[in-house]
């Protein structure tokens, strides 16, 4: 479950990312008045199988039944990982469009979600996740080539936000703006693009890449959603109290 707001006094309105239908909406009628009349709590991240009415002409469905699979316990215990949950969660209602079934999208935050709670490097596999997102979605930077003149790129290049991706030195004056980027932050994407999670787990990223490839794919999510994300200001705010406190 992505996320819930309240609809009245008795019921709740739930966002859902599902194999099926892709994100989609559900009402539950009576939760609050009746919380046993669904098996589950509907918490932030869980994942649940619902049977519901789908209505023709709403983009909110009424739901009958829904049980919970797994709550992903281990998340909520863990500040760290519990922010790059929900990052993942805003993502998800953030990027995808309504009813747009993307049944690997859903197979991969699934697998990140299970990972999250065993892996000791939460911030690593949000940053996997991302990439795989943006890639798996068409939404990706492009960094397969300069994306002015289409030339491979084999020597330094520059990243543009605003055109989104990488630019060679001949076509740097196309955005005046854009900052170098080490060859080795557009390898590192490229491979993750190209491997399965386990594999791209294995990889081992320099800090100094990982901070870039942070910034990159942080500017260019909130340039073209035309919006900062909630829960990565809040990831930030942490992680600034965590370095303060020598934590």
């Amino acid at each position: 479950m992505i996320r819930k707001i309240d609809y009245g006094e008795t019921s709740l309105i739930a966002h859902f990312y599902t194999k099926d239908f892709g994100k989609a909406h559900f009402i539950f009628k009576g939760i609050k008045e009746q919380p046993d009349k669904f098996s589950t709590h509907l918490e932030p991240f869980s994942f649940n199988e619902i049977i519901f009415y789908r209505k023709k002409n709403s983009s909110l469905h009424l739901a009958s039944q829904c049980d919970l699979k797994e709550n992903f316990d281990a998340l909520r215990t863990n500040l760290d990982k519990f922010s790059c949950a929900n990052t993942i969660m805003e993502l998800l209602d953030s990027v995808m469009p309504l009813e747009d079934p993307q049944p690997e999208i859903f197979s991969l935050s699934l697998e990140v979600l299970k990972s999250l709670c065993e892996y000791p490097y939460p911030d690593k596999i949000l940053t996997i996740f991302k990439i795989k997102l943006l890639n798996l979605c068409g939404f990706k930077p492009h960094f397969n080539s300069c994306i002015i003149c289409q030339e491979k790129i084999t020597h330094q290049a520059k990243f543009s936000i605003t055109l989104g991706g990488l630019i060679c030195l001949l076509c740097q004056k196309k955005d005046l703006r854009a900052r170098p980027v080490y060859r080795g932050t557009t390898a590192t994407i490229l491979h993750i693009e190209k491997n399965d999670l386990a594999n791209n787990l294995r990889l081992g990223i320099n800090p100094q890449i990982k901070r870039e490839l942070d910034y990159i794919l942080q500017a260019f999510i909130e340039f073209h959603l035309e919006k900062r994300l909630k829960s990565q200001k809040i990831t930030k705010d942490l992680a600034l109290a965590k370095k303060s406190s020598g934590l």
